[in-house]
């Protein structure tokens, strides 16, 4: 029986292979660069694609007048992203929980904490309901200009069925996202895109509804994509995580909410802070300018932010290269990230899986 210490921690050195040192590192980068926009390039896509939408929606509305312009983004950028936020924080707890299940194989485990974040987060859509239907008196009580917070409260009115379709596709987005398959949710929202600047147009243009027409084309199209995504979750897209509703989803949900609000508390600030800027430009003078003006400009510049989602893929790959040269130097690789990828090595996991797994 060979000693542990004649057994090599990699079995294939890059200069084995052929090309030398640092033609091999090349090779290698480029191997794993491929297989991260496998993850990266789709999550990317979803995320702009959403962003689009809001944005086609801001613009109808600001070819309708200043004041309906500010209300929509009053009411899509502040109430409607308060709670956006928020949930974006507590369903991240899925990425946690649902990439232990998939890398342990207890693919059924999935479901199960799909469906506590579900039950949590519609409670917590429910908790936060007053802050839509109260909304117009709320912004007047915080200062905001009368004909603003009242037009604002009317749209936020329409954005509420919005506010429940967030509790139910953020989790579901995580759900198939540690499964790798976040080209669906790619598809589905391409495909939902052109049917969103369609409908927008004939609400706001053709039956004259206004800026209400325009909420009501984003909640629609929203719903559309969530329905795409259901349908492929139940209709057998994922056989092994997705065995059907179960009472297990109310097992540990104590500790579910914890992790949740946790989750919640630790990032919808990042979310939050160019919201209440916008909130905060209703106090300047010739407040209705200058919230179109700075809503117009977070709203685009967040659209090409968003695809900022690829630098913890690539700041994946540099781990994966400082794991190589610290094996050349026969150095450990240190840090917890670099230890975790080295653990899946050593126990002879093939890189393709490891990969996958550690993403997530």
């Amino acid at each position: 029986m060979e000693s542990q210490s004649d057994v090599p921690l990699i079995s294939e050195l890059p200069e084995q292979r052929g090309g030398g040192r640092i033609p091999g590192l090349a090779k290698d980068v480029w191997v794993e660069s491929k297989k991260l926009w496998v993850v990266a390039g789709p999550a990317a896509f979803t995320r702009l694609t959403f962003y689009g939408m809001t944005v086609v929606s801001q613009a109808f509305a600001g070819h309708i007048g200043d004041l309906e312009l500010a209300a929509f983004s009053v009411a899509a950028t502040v109430i409607s992203g308060l709670s956006f936020g928020f949930f974006v924080g507590m369903a991240s707890a899925m990425e946690t929980l649902c990439g232990q299940a998939y890398g342990a194989r207890q693919y059924h485990m999935m479901g199960i904490y799909l469906q506590r974040s579900w039950l949590v987060l519609l409670g917590v859509a429910v908790l936060l309901t007053p802050t839509y239907i109260f909304s117009g008196p709320l912004l007047a009580a915080l200062g905001q200009p009368a004909d603003l917070s009242r037009q604002a409260g009317s749209v936020a009115l329409y954005l509420l069925p919005l506010h429940f379709v967030y509790a139910i596709i953020l989790p579901l987005n995580k759900f198939l996202q540690c499964q790798r398959k976040n080209w669906v949710a790619a598809v589905t929202t391409a495909a939902v895109f052109p049917v969103h600047v369609a409908a927008t147009w004939l609400l706001v243009r053709h039956f004259r509804l206004g800026v209400f027409g325009a909420a009501t084309a984003l909640t629609v199209s929203w719903g559309l994509a969530t329905a795409g995504l259901l349908s492929y979750a139940f209709g057998g897209g994922c056989p092994e995580t997705w065995r059907g509703f179960s009472a297990s989803a109310f097992v540990d949900l104590k500790d579910f909410v914890k992790l949740s609000a946790a989750s919640g508390v630790m990032l919808c600030l990042e979310n939050w802070y160019y919201r209440i800027l916008v909130f905060l430009t209703g106090y300047v003078k010739n407040a209705e300018l200058a919230v179109d003006a700075l809503s117009i400009w977070s709203r685009c510049w967040f659209r090409v932010a968003s695809a900022s989602c690829l630098c913890k893929h690539w700041e994946l790959l540099l781990d994966w290269c400082s794991f190589w040269f610290s094996a050349r130097m026969g150095l450990p690789p240190w840090g917890p990230r670099n230890l975790g990828w080295n653990d899946r090595w050593h126990n002879g996991a093939d890189s393709d899986s490891s990969m996958y797994r550690y993403t997530m």
